[in-house]
């Protein structure tokens, strides 16, 4: 699989997603929030330990910082490279946010467009795929570093995976794990 092939989006392998999340490193999470109890806020926090460079993009924002990171009023404004688009927004407005990221997809770099959890909008999937981009949707990214690397099952989550592998450990020690 090349990554742009159009898929039923139901379910995903481990092997695609453990790839995005292999190859990507630079995110702009639309809909990024800087209140503390909103869940953008837990994965714009966990992505940044695990090295990835997450760019906040909101509108009502533009000019603050969440996190120490820049905020961005629209995804034009942000600048590349930017491999993934993280859309926090409802799933009607994600078909906007993927046509933008599509639009912007040479200017920034950008391969894969992602859609949180509760999130899902067939159309915005097609004509993202039709552009060359890959496409997950209903799935945090978060969560899914988590169950892949074995993380999340720390905490007494089922991480579905059943393996006698150790889990790989990052440079940062044993509370490190990093996707496989």
């Amino acid at each position: 699989m090349t990554g742009c092939e159009p898929v039923t989006h139901d379910s995903y392998s481990d092997d695609v997603i453990a790839g995005i999340l292999r190859r990507v490193r630079a995110i702009a999470m639309v809909g990024a929030s800087a209140n503390p109890s909103r869940p953008s806020m837990f994965v714009m926090k966990y992505l940044t330990a695990k090295g990835y460079r997450v760019i906040p993009v909101n509108p009502s924002l533009a000019g603050q910082e969440i996190l120490g990171r820049p905020v961005y009023g629209r995804l034009a404004d942000v600048p590349a490279p930017v491999d993934m688009v993280d859309i926090f927004r409802n799933s009607e407005a994600a078909l906007e946010v993927t046509r933008e990221a599509i639009a912007l997809k040479e200017k920034l770099g950008i391969k894969v467009v992602w859609m949180q959890l509760g999130v899902r909008n067939d159309v915005a999937a097609a004509e993202a795929e039709a552009a060359g981009l890959q496409v997950v949707m209903n799935r945090c990214p978060k969560i899914e570093y988590g169950r892949l690397s074995g993380e999340i099952g720390w905490s007494g989550v089922n991480s579905g995976r059943i393996t006698s592998v150790r889990p790989k450990l990052s440079p940062k020690g044993v509370q490190g794990l990093i996707v496989d």
